[in-house]
Order: C-alpha cells, then structure tokens, then sequence
C-alpha cells in the first residue's frame, strides 16, 4: 500500500530497475523435474491460481524503484496488516452520514484510493466484503513496486493526443455517431440514454480492472481466482470475476480482421516450457487503459515451480501509445474454490441510473420557462 506520507516516504530509493525488463530466469533441474507435465511434454499448467497482490499495476508517486528492499517491503506489508485490523473493526452505529454528494477520491496515491474505497461515494463494500490482498509480489525473490517492468519508471507510456481525444468522446457518450436519419443537432446519445451506452462491466459483461483480459489483471478489491484448463488444441482462462471465459486456440490462424471480440481473438503456442498467447481482433468497447482496436497483447505463462506460474505480459497498440509496455506477476496455486460470480441477477443499479437519468430530464425540462 502506499501513502505519499506513508512508510516510503522518508526512505531513499532502492536500486534502480534495469532498463529493459530481463527475461524470466529458468526453473533449476530440481524444480523442473518436479513440475508435472502433459502426455506431450509440456508443462501442465491445470490448476486453480489465487492471484490477489496489494502491488499496484503502476508505480506509486514517490517510488523509484522496480524493487524494494527487506526494509521497504516490510514496512508496506506492515501497514496493509495494520490497516486490515482498523478496517475490520466494526463500524461505530452513531457515525454521521456521508457529505452531500458522497466521499470521492482525491488522493494521489494506490493507498488514499484503497482507503476510500470501502466505504465511498454513496457507501460501498465494508472491510469483511473485500479480499484484495494483503502482500507485495514477489519476482525472483525480489518484492515488487508495480506489475509495469518497462519502462523502467513503471508507468505507462504517455497515450497519444489523438487517442485522448478519442477517449474524451467515448466518456461523453459520443463514442457512438447518431443515427443519419437524425439531425446533425441532434448531437451524439448521452452516456445515459440506455443500457447499451454504459461499460461492459456496469452491465456485468466484463470484469472489471481488465480481470477478463487480456492482460488479464488483479483485482484489488475481491474475486482473485483464475482457472487454467489446458487440453493438446485448447487453453481455457476462466476468472472468477464476471466468470469470463478466455478460449485459446492452440497452433492456429488468427481471425479475418472483420471478426471482432471484447477479449480479442487469442491464439497459442509454446515456445520451450512457455505458454506464448497472442491476442488481436478486439473491439472498440473493450478500451483497455484506453486503447482502441489496434491494440495487440502478448501474454507468457511460464511455470517456475510446482506452485507458481510467473505471468508477463506486453501492450501495444500504435493508435495509443508511442510504444509497447510490459508487467509481469505470479499466479500462486490454490486449492479454494472458484464459484460462479452471479452479477447480472444483483444488478439493481444499472436500472437505478437510467431511472435517475429520466428523473433529472424531467427535472430539468420542468425548469425550463414554457411559451414564447
């Protein structure tokens, strides 16, 4: 967890992260041996994974570095452990309402987010409802800053004018063009004319925080399992979150370009003891960190242990940013068991908005003054 006052605050820097992200160090003879394999020889990766990390996506503000120290690792650790204890204590039954307008975020860091996060805007999760994870990642015994490797400050590139143009019109509603038999003042639909405007994972389609994939990421809030199913011609990437369901074609042709999926179109092969999964044909709704649908995905699942699975992954996309970035993250086997995600059948507030929508048209037209 990180405070801009927090425990790194007054620490200087660890030492600074190379300049291109290494590849992935090579299970030892032992424990290749001990890693199970399939009746063909490659590494079986079959299994249920708990993914949940209080390791940010992106380097906090105040970091510098990819790794951190004992000392800096165990002060962060210390605080999450800390803050776990308050948050689970119960809440005091005379506290005063939320502000008008509800509590919002404007800390600067992953931690003044996670603080607000359980009991925000209107009054969110409590504590006992969220599982997002209580330990830094660790990568080749190292603990970890931020999933980002490279660039090297673990941030993501700067995204393009153009593409900040094209995201500042898809938040206003614009992202779909009126119809042609509508007047050019008729303007684009606003972002609460129906359920089809709203995102994918508000209409609980998608996970949330690009769970689905790919990449497919943490969630820092609840529902971390992942599930691999790995057969000779195919590998199923289940996620607990939204139960989506990834299917990846092994050894085969991508699809026509006019074919186009929310988790793009992923295909397989391995490259020695590596699962390599390459993934194009997305759509325009699946706007991952803002991309369109250029973007290009190139996952690794390359198994170090009879336990863990070290995942990597690399983002491009030309139309968004100048060039590509990579993380990377440990997927650690579990025996807990991954239940169906029921979101849709909980869904009240999907309706709730489009409700209050029409109530603040009608509000709206009311004030306005009526006649010539």
């Amino acid at each position: 967890m990180w405070l801009s006052d927090g425990p790194l605050a007054a620490q200087a820097p660890a030492k600074p992260a190379a300049a291109t992200p290494a590849a992935a160090k090579p299970a030892g003879p032992a424990r290749l041996e001990a890693i199970k394999r399939t009746a063909d020889g490659h590494p079986d990766l079959t299994g249920t994974y708990d993914v949940a990390t209080m390791t940010p996506v992106e380097r906090p503000s105040g970091v510098k570095s990819l790794t951190l120290t004992k000392e800096e690792a165990g002060a962060l650790e210390q605080y999450e452990a800390a803050r776990q204890v308050k948050n689970d204590a119960p809440l005091e039954a005379d506290r005063k309402a939320p502000p008008a307008g509800g509590e919002t975020t404007t800390g600067k860091s992953y931690l003044e987010f996670l603080e607000r996060a359980g009991g925000g805007v209107v009054g969110g999760y409590n504590n006992f409802w969220l599982a997002g994870g209580t330990q830094l990642i660790t990568v080749d015994g190292q603990k970890r800053s931020s999933l980002v490797m490279d660039p090297p400050d673990g941030h993501v590139p700067p995204m393009k004018p153009a593409a900040r143009q094209r995201n500042q019109r898809f938040a206003a509603g614009g992202a779909v063009a009126p119809d042609a038999s509508e007047s050019a003042a008729a303007g684009p639909p606003g972002a609460f004319d129906g359920p089809e405007l709203r995102p994918l994972a508000e209409r609980c389609l998608l996970g949330f925080g690009n769970t689905s994939g790919p990449p497919t990421l943490p969630n820092y809030f609840y529902n971390n399992l992942k599930q691999i199913v790995q057969t000779r011609d195919t590998v199923l990437l289940l996620n607990e979150m939204v139960h989506d369901a990834r299917v990846v074609r092994m050894n085969a042709e991508h699809a026509p370009p006019a074919i186009r999926k929310w988790m793009g179109d992923s295909v397989g092969r391995w490259d020695g003891d590596a699962l390599v999964v390459d993934t194009t044909n997305f759509t325009s709704k699946t706007r991952y960190n803002g991309s369109g649908e250029q973007l290009h995905v190139v996952e690794r699942f390359t198994r170090t242990d009879a336990n863990t699975i070290l995942y990597r992954f690399t983002v491009e996309d030309p139309e968004t940013w100048d060039k590509s970035w990579t993380g990377e993250y440990p997927w650690k086997s579990t025996d807990e068991k991954l239940y169906e995600y029921a979101c849709h059948e909980g869904n009240y507030s999907l309706g709730g908005m489009l409700r209050g929508a029409r109530q603040k048209e009608a509000e709206d037209a009311a004030k306005k003054p009526t006649g010539k």
